[in-house]
């Protein structure tokens, strides 16, 4: 479980050295709903696809894997954004901040800034939860991809997230999420933001997805044993379909096999 966790995490983090976050630093800030201001670029001038990152990570770690340069090759507008509480977004300190499908609202407040009419969504881990809720939430929605996730999410008590929250705060008797603590300890994370992330991350009910009518491919690397079921997560989804490619938890998000799945999915 310990090696899960730490597995997981470094995933996630998805962080670009300060070097090259000032090369990469093109972006712009979209002030939200509740004044939070998020960073977010655009590049292309096609349709348009939204990139989710994971937890503790940002935009910029979409850039180290193939899909990123593959969809602006194809023609696509690509939106990347450093969701509340990460990378060069603001992040507050309060539980409002988090509650209420929150993040959501950011990415969809963006979607309008920008005059979008309709998107598609690319998440990968916790940004395929916060993609689930796009495709509840947001009509403008077309096609979804879910990389990384099974069906461990559509739980509101899933005990790995209410693990991960309680030893965010604090707690020092869970054991199973030592490794994830020591390794956000090691970083310059805004600890506080992560576990207001937890606390709030959201579940998408199976009564909801059984509704879902937007076509979805749910992608799985062969070595992720990670976030519950894939095949009870394509079995909840009416228009989806599953597909695997190459890799674990953290690397198969990366590779060419993901990319190409994806673009063919949108083809």
């Amino acid at each position: 479980m310990k090696s899960a966790f730490i597995c997981l995490i470094i995933l996630f983090t998805l962080i670009v050295s300060p070097a090259s976050a000032q090369q990469e630093n093109s972006g712009q800030y979209y002030t939200s709903f509740d004044g939070v201001k998020i960073y977010y670029e655009v590049k292309g001038d096609g349709y348009p696809v939204l990139l989710i990152h994971g937890f503790s990570g940002t935009g910029q770690g979409w850039k180290s894997g193939q899909l990123y340069g593959d969809l602006i090759k194809a023609g696509y507008k690509v939106i990347i954004l450093d969701q509340r509480g990460n990378g060069r977004t603001d992040k507050p300190h309060t539980d409002a901040a988090y509650a209420n499908d929150a993040e959501a609202k950011d990415i969809m407040g963006l979607i309008t800034s920008l005059n979008i009419k309709h998107y598609d969504v690319v998440g990968y881990s916790r940004g395929s939860i916060i993609a689930s809720r796009l495709l509840v939430l947001d009509k403008r929605v077309n096609k979804t991809v879910m990389g990384g996730m099974g069906d461990a999410y559509t739980n509101p008590n899933w005990p790995r997230r209410i693990h991960a929250y309680r030893a965010l705060m604090g707690d020092t008797t869970l054991h199973d999420v030592d490794d994830m603590i020591k390794y956000i300890h090691s970083q310059h994370f805004d600890e506080l933001a992560l576990a207001l992330q937890q606390k709030y991350q959201p579940s998408t009910s199976t009564q909801e997805l059984s509704k879902v009518k937007n076509p979805v491919l749910i992608i799985r690397g062969t070595e992720d044993k990670e976030n519950g079921s894939e095949t009870g997560l394509q079995q909840l989804i009416p228009a989806s379909k599953l597909v695997y490619v190459p890799g674990n938890h953290n690397t198969a998000s990366k590779n060419s096999q993901f990319s190409e799945a994806v673009l063919d999915f949108f083809k």
